[in-house]
């Protein structure tokens, strides 16, 4: 069966109106941002909250383009997780709209979710968004995640270290790949939401259309394959996306935008064997996330200094 996600209002788009006719007694309700630098886990951590893989992961920095809502459904409450770009010096058009995207959702949401990684202190980055913080007036709490990395004898002196950089409401070691820690942090979470609104249907777990999270499958799977610069100048968008019931068949069209010629020969491969592995590898896992054979056809288009070029960034969804 099809998995149906719709797209919902953001946090601004919704009326006095509507909150009064989703509001229920005792119930607790509130969007909480998770930020921070590069690669220190936000999106494993929110695949890890949710129990399901909904933002792409991969060692590489950077990954994360978009900020995506993923929603989590307890007794009582609804916590709405926002996992944004990791916050970093930018380069480019398409850098300055990622860490434009993070910095703004720190005053759309009702917490703050800061992470940091136990191995990484020093962090120039990290400097940057506590200095942001200043004069935020809502809960905001600092997860230091990797924890699984090093020793209660290394935890010790980090939380207290960053405890004097800012008044966090709390600091909770984790471990999102493995899990540790994560319950108590949902429950610390839940004690910092609000009466408010059942903002989405018990059913749904994003506030993302099928054909990004296909587009966000097709580009994880070029970041794990391919090394340096060019899963950093390429974007992948959707161009066709239809069911055929009488063989249980979804078909997909989707192309994959490079910046220049060489590029796309290093993406295709001799005799097409990196193009023919990377839609291998997301067509089993589109297929594992809808439950049905999937037939994914993919192109490659050359569209120079895409990633430079704000009119481009907006036809290209960022």
């Amino acid at each position: 069966m099809r998995l149906f996600i719709n797209p919902s209002p953001l946090v601004g788009d919704i009326s006095p109106q509507m909150k009064a006719n989703t509001m229920e007694l005792n119930f607790l309700s509130g969007f909480i941002a998770i930020i921070g630098p590069p690669n220190v886990g936000k999106s494993t951590l929110l695949n890890c909250i949710l129990g399901t893989k909904l933002a792409i992961v991969s060692p590489k920095p950077q990954t994360t383009r978009n900020r995506i809502i993923g929603i989590y459904h307890g007794d009582g409450f609804q916590m709405a997780f926002m996992d944004t770009p990791g916050i970093h010096k930018t380069r480019t058009a398409l850098h300055k709209s990622m860490v434009g995207a993070a910095f703004a959702a720190f005053h759309e949401v009702d917490i703050l979710l800061l992470m940091a990684e136990m191995t990484h202190l020093n962090n120039s980055e990290m400097s940057s968004v506590v200095r942001k913080l200043k004069g935020m007036r809502k809960p905001c709490l600092l997860v230091i995640n990797k924890i699984d990395l090093g020793s209660k004898e290394q935890l010790l002196p980090i939380i207290d270290n960053y405890s004097k950089t800012y008044p966090f409401d709390a600091i909770i070691p984790i471990s999102a790949l493995k899990g540790h820690g994560v319950d108590t942090l949902i429950d610390r979470l839940k004690s910092s939401l609000r009466p408010g609104p059942r903002f989405f249907p018990e059913d749904m777990k994003t506030d993302q259309s099928e054909t990004f999270l296909v587009s966000e499958i097709i580009r994880e799977k070029i970041y794990s394959r391919l090394e340096k610069e060019l899963p950093y100048s390429s974007a992948v968008t959707v161009d066709k996306m239809e069911e055929i019931p009488k063989k249980d068949l979804l078909s997909i069209s989707a192309r994959i935008h490079v910046e220049a010629d060489s590029q796309k020969g290093i993406l295709i491969g001799q005799g097409g064997r990196m193009i023919k592995a990377i839609g291998s590898a997301a067509r089993l896992e589109i297929e594992k996330m809808f439950g049905v054979r999937v037939y994914l056809d993919l192109m490659v288009r050359v569209e120079k200094n895409w990633s430079k070029d704000t009119r481009a960034l907006r036809r290209l969804g960022y």
